[in-house]
């Protein structure tokens, strides 16, 4: 069994992951990755473009790839993109390496957050509520499933989230 010594962020496109991500390993004296940027500095193109060329199934396997490197790091907090939860190999890792906490947002703080967004594929449809609703349908109980800490980032602002996250790590340990 691996140690768990990282932190993971997960949940839906624009609940705060990379903000709060950033704030927290500030706050935590750690360092901080997220799996998004990391395939973008690797990749040289943004993650529409990977989608647009290899589809959703080619960035999912960037996305375990880049997991797998990260989980091997230690005491880091890591930033997940919204579907890294769909691979059981990514949960277990998740679990295997870290604590994992779910940022539940809602489906309109999600609108509100990425209405002038055009570098979300999976909002580049003609409906972005049905298909954020279709997504949380089925990912919201596998995030809930696999969440240590579950944390609400819809009517609060970073640091309350980043206060509310220490207190509940320091609770957890």
């Amino acid at each position: 069994m691996l140690k768990k010594h990282n932190i993971y962020l997960i949940g839906p496109m624009a609940a705060g992951k990379t903000t709060v991500g950033k704030l927290l390993s500030k706050s935590l004296d750690k360092d901080c990755f997220d799996t998004d940027a990391e395939i973008i500095k690797c990749t040289g193109v943004d993650i529409a473009l990977i989608f647009e060329l290899e589809g959703e199934e080619g960035f999912r396997k960037r996305e375990t790839d880049k997991l797998r490197k990260l989980a091997q790091l230690n005491n880091v907090v890591i930033s997940t993109g919204g579907g890294i939860i769909l691979k059981e190999e990514n949960r277990k890792l998740m679990r295997q390496t870290g604590r994992i906490i779910y940022l539940q947002c809602s489906v309109e703080q999600q609108l509100s957050r990425t209405k002038f967004d055009k570098k979300r594929p999976l909002l580049q449809v003609e409906n972005p509520k049905e298909k954020l609703n279709e997504l949380m349908k089925f990912r919201a109980p596998v995030y809930e499933s696999i969440a240590d800490i579950i944390i609400s980032t819809n009517k609060t602002n970073s640091k309350n989230i980043i206060r509310e996250i220490i207190q509940k790590l320091d609770f957890k340990q």
